[in-house]
């Protein structure tokens, strides 16, 4: 019996805000917008070609407004796999997303570090060939 992590909550301030981001800057995909009552939607987003998506669920009190953007204590929280590091970074430069450092080559793959609207920290991750 197979099992993959499919979808991850992620708390943002806004729904559309923060579709337009991870769509238009990020370069995700919209995958569902459904309305759901009291004004809820099922909102998910993620990379084009496939791979765990984000729920993007909007903030309804002070202490979930309080954790967007540091879901991880600010530590890198999310991983973007590439098969052309060099090609998505240009790209997502262009389009305006606001990395933290310079690309750099690791044991593990070439990677740099970016910040999301909300400063929620990724790794951009062209893995090393094995």
């Amino acid at each position: 019996m197979a099992q993959r992590l499919a979808t991850v909550t992620l708390v943002v301030d806004d729904y559309d805000k923060a579709i337009a981001h991870y769509v238009e800057t990020i370069g995700f995909a919209l995958v569902d917008d459904v309305s759901l009552a009291d004004g809820k939607r099922w909102v998910r987003v993620g990379p084009a070609g496939g791979g765990c998506a984000f729920l993007l669920a909007q903030a309804e009190d002070e202490s979930q407004m309080a954790a967007i953007g540091n879901q991880a204590g600010g530590r890198v929280s999310f991983f973007i796999e590439t098969d052309d590091f060099d090609a998505h970074h240009a790209a997502m430069k262009a389009r305006g997303v606001a990395f933290r450092e310079e690309p750099r080559t690791e044991a593990y793959g070439k990677v740099a570090v970016f910040a999301d609207r909300y400063g929620n920290l990724f790794d951009l991750i062209e893995p090393a060939r094995r």
